[in-house]
């Protein structure tokens, strides 16, 4: 069946594009004006070769595009036509995924259609905040500053992520160390005593004991063991992909002391910052909450906040809502409050964005700060333990050499 592109009008006169299927452009006339909307235009999309293989978005994708948003506003604030200032985009990109993903994109605007729908239409290759900032700053004539802030907007999410990934390389590492050498220890090291403590096992200290039987299981059944674990770690990841058990895994992360703060300030700090973006840009508050909640990780937090969502196209207000359901700390709703009350919801919400940022810059380093010397002191302690154990049964080796 042909798909068609269309922009319609609500009846509060705001403005619509979307891709819909019909047999004729009639036939999809007729449908919008049954959804409530008014048609203005109503295009039969080209058909694409369906051997053409799609590009795959991946991370470094997603990455490299911010610095394109970057230069595509600064070119479209120069004078630039967005055509040429995509094609120059085209012209400086390096990765050759991008590059297609990019081409494809000036193409669809050169057959007329909008930058909002052409990016939506990507791959994935933008999220739903930059197509809508996209779509006000074109609405609004001012397609050039919204990229820019939108540039900045996503700069900053990318810093914070990198920040948090880099501190957390730092103890993965330790941990893998202090595992491995543990594995040496009872793998390698008390097996070399077994045959020595072979006779008067029985008499051996019980902390020997366990050593030399925790050495033992690894051995004839490590294997088995691994298997275990990869099995049980498959099912967990399998029965979290569930909507129920993923609202209970984030809801029960929320309440881990520390750390379901931390959660839940990174968590408010992405979505004030998207928010605070698209009010800023000119995009209806019903549908800026609705992109930012997209935008919120944990489950748990963006059921509530669409609820809320739901509940401000009735005429509620944000504040006290979002207070009403604890979905954020006090302070975040002090921001939010203030905002309302002056009018500045888009400014306060950047602001509580840059005040969330650097608190957990903070608890991160602080808890990375803890971490560290205590995974070195477990892993030495489990290292003496060992050696002690293995120590005390050679020390106490004539006593079990005169035992009867």
């Amino acid at each position: 069946m042909p798909v068609y592109r269309y922009r319609a009008a609500t009846s509060a006169g705001e403005l619509r594009d979307g891709t819909l299927e019909g047999v004729t452009q009639s036939a999809v006339i007729a449908k919008l004006r049954q959804q409530g909307l008014r048609p203005i235009e109503a295009v039969e999309t080209k058909n694409k070769n369906k051997s053409d293989a799609k590009v795959k978005v991946g991370a470094g994708a997603r990455n490299a595009v911010v610095n394109s948003i970057g230069e595509l506003a600064v070119l479209l604030g120069a004078g630039l036509t967005l055509d040429r200032a995509l094609s120059v985009c085209i012209e400086n990109t390096q990765r050759a995924d991008l590059k297609k993903l990019l081409t494809d994109l000036r193409e669809r605007i050169m057959e007329g259609m909008p930058l909002a729908l052409a990016m939506r239409e990507s791959d994935g290759l933008f999220s739903p905040m930059a197509c809508a900032m996209a779509e006000a700053g074109a609405a609004s004539g001012k397609l050039d500053i919204s990229l820019a802030r939108l540039a900045e907007t996503l700069e900053r999410a990318q810093a914070l992520r990198q920040t948090i990934v880099s501190a957390m390389v730092y103890p993965a590492l330790l941990v893998v160390v202090a595992v491995s050498v543990i594995l040496v220890m009872l793998l390698v090291v008390v097996p070399q005593f077994e045959n020595l403590f072979s006779d008067g096992h029985a008499k051996l200290p019980f902390a020997t004991q366990v050593i030399l039987g925790l050495s033992s299981g690894l051995r004839n059944y490590g294997l088995v063991i691994a298997a275990g674990i990869a099995a049980a770690g498959a099912l967990v990841w399998r029965w979290l992909k569930t909507q129920s058990a993923r609202l209970a895994f984030d809801r029960a992360i929320l309440r881990i002391p520390q750390i379901g703060a931390l959660v839940r300030d990174i968590e408010t700090a992405r979505f004030a910052r998207t928010l605070g973006s698209l009010v800023e840009n000119g995009v209806a508050l019903p549908t800026a909450l609705a992109i930012s909640e997209r935008a919120i990780v944990n489950t748990h937090m963006a059921l509530d906040i669409a609820r809320i969502a739901s509940g401000l196209k009735e005429g509620n207000g944000l504040a006290a809502p979002l207070a009403a359901a604890g979905v954020f700390r006090p302070m975040a709703i002090s921001f939010l409050r203030t905002g309302e009350e002056t009018a500045q919801l888009g400014l306060m919400l950047n602001r509580l964005a840059d005040v969330l940022d650097r608190d957990v810059r903070v608890a991160v380093e602080r808890m990375i700060a803890i971490l560290t010397p205590a995974i070195t002191v477990v892993m030495g302690a489990i290292v003496a333990t060992v050696i002690a154990s293995v120590m005390s049964a050679i020390l106490g080796f004539n006593d079990l050499a005169m035992g009867p």
